[in-house]
């Protein structure tokens, strides 16, 4: 079966997209990577409607990638923080990949918003793909075979 006659339904990469692949949900995510929890401080640095994003954050915590949790202020009546779970960690490496593409492909001229470095060592961070054999060579799209795998099934004509 080659990929024209694999059904696409039950594609990963659909499924992602079904989750993250609006705009707002992708920059809530940046926002919630760099410290932002409150739903305030994310409709004040996005600049999105007040309808939008609650819309966004339900979704997030309806799929998992986000948990919200209660707080309050003193005199004030309870609120909400959002805070990323472990499958909204996951997605660093996406983020990471789309800032990597957008400084390569969109970026201001006089370089890049945010500076993302190895706390440890001061270098600089980047997201690659990787061989998990041992060499661990960095690969590009020519360096792979791509074949249907277990879950994959047969395109349907019609």
């Amino acid at each position: 079966m080659n990929w024209l006659e694999t059904d696409t339904e039950n594609c990963p990469v659909r499924r992602a997209l079904d989750v993250v692949g609006e705009k707002w949900s992708l920059l809530i995510l940046r926002e919630a990577f760099n410290g932002v929890r409150r739903y305030d401080e994310f409709r004040q640095h996005l600049g999105l409607s007040e309808a939008v994003l609650a819309d966004r954050l339900r979704k997030l915590v309806a799929a998992g990638v986000l948990r919200s949790e209660p707080y309050r202020e003193p005199g004030a009546r309870t609120r909400h923080e959002y805070r990323l779970t472990r499958k909204g960690v996951d997605l660093w490496p996406v983020l990471l990949a789309l800032k990597q593409w957008g400084d390569t492909h969109a970026a201001e001229p006089e370089g890049p918003v945010l500076d993302i470095r190895h706390t440890d060592c001061g270098a600089p961070v980047r997201v690659v793909v990787q061989c998990e054999g041992e060499e661990r060579a960095v690969l590009s799209p020519r360096d792979v075979t791509v074949r249907p795998g277990p879950a994959a099934r047969p395109r349907h004509a019609g």
